[in-house]
């Protein structure tokens, strides 16, 4: 991610795609199916806001009991 990316408050769907290791296709599903973190359109682009990734990432790793259990 370059840094004027880094210190925007919002990533566009490529941007997160990168930053979750996946791709702009698999991002464009996750919202699709209303799995992803909430974004918003602005034209044709959808932008998300960095605290809301943020927060869904966390919801991410809370659910995750596997992944928890392991930690212990």
């Amino acid at each position: 991610m370059s840094e004027k990316i880094a210190d925007s408050p919002f990533l566009s769907t490529k941007d997160l795609a990168e930053l979750l290791q996946t791709t702009a296709n698999a991002v464009h599903i996750l919202r699709h199916r209303g799995q992803g973190p909430q974004g918003f359109r602005r034209g044709r682009n959808v932008l998300y806001r960095r605290e809301a990734v943020d927060a869904w990432l966390r919801a991410q790793e809370a659910g995750d009991r596997l992944g928890q259990r392991a930690a212990a």
